[in-house]
């Protein structure tokens, strides 16, 4: 009679005497990925955390920024186009973080989705190759969205409330005489060339900037409603970050 095949003897079999020995057990193993689980959640709170920071640093910009501009009549209105500059600086960086956040969640998710889940209620549909990918991702780590897609992600979670904001202030600061400089003359403006002139940054003219102002938010709507073809985790529940 051929001998039970045992994965577990076979790593110990097969076990280098100068690297650190295997889970020989089926009790060292579940305490090995219990641990190993830690550490993940350790890595992945540690990114969050980073996300967090880069979203208060946006927000702390968009208030700076607004108070500035808005509190006192001789502010320039560029006060706002450079806030819209920051942020999306800190978008981008945030962006790439994410990146980084997404690969430690994948691997959480796979854990507790595959082993916890299955453990307090087993289902049917369990599959025995769940920590594949883990492995897969600790031999050879890799992005698991584009950076385009982590873009459009944050943007659509958080940035576009802040770039909503600031479009408002810019076209209540050009379209308002009162928050220009003092002396002008107290009245509305009662035309789109009185605003183009009002938009005006030195030589540029007013029509260009409004034009670049309209395309960029035109892009970054764009990106908000873009969503890419695979969910990926996304797919699984409804609490994302």
């Amino acid at each position: 009679m051929a001998a039970e095949f045992s994965p577990i003897g076979l790593l110990k079999d097969n076990a280098d005497p100068k690297s650190p020995p295997l889970p020989a057990t089926p009790g060292e193993t579940i305490t090995a990925l219990i641990h190993y689980y830690r550490g993940e959640m350790g890595r992945m709170a540690g990114w969050r955390d980073r996300i967090d920071r880069t979203s208060n640093w946006a927000i702390t910009v968009v208030a700076a920024l607004l108070s500035v501009s808005l509190s006192t009549p001789a502010s320039h209105h560029g006060v706002l186009l450079f806030a819209m500059l920051l942020v999306t600086l800190l978008l981008f960086i945030e962006a790439r973080r994410y990146r980084f956040f997404d690969v430690y969640r994948a691997r959480v998710r796979q854990i507790e989705r595959c082993y916890f889940a299955q453990m307090l209620s087993p289902q049917a549909s369990f599959s025995a190759n769940w920590a594949s990918p883990i492995a897969d991702s600790l031999r050879r780590p890799a992005f698991l969205m584009s950076y385009r897609e982590a873009v459009c992600r944050r943007l659509r979670r958080n940035y576009c409330w802040m770039y909503l904001i600031l479009l408002l202030a810019w076209a209540l600061k050009i379209s308002s005489p009162v928050l220009q400089a003092e002396g002008g003359p107290a009245r509305k403006v009662d035309s789109l060339a009185e605003a183009a002139a009002n938009a005006a940054l030195g030589p540029v003219p007013g029509w260009l900037v409004i034009g670049v102002v309209c395309v960029f938010y035109a892009l970054m709507v764009y990106a908000a409603l873009h969503k890419e073809p695979g969910e990926g985790e996304l797919a699984h529940g409804e609490v994302h970050v």
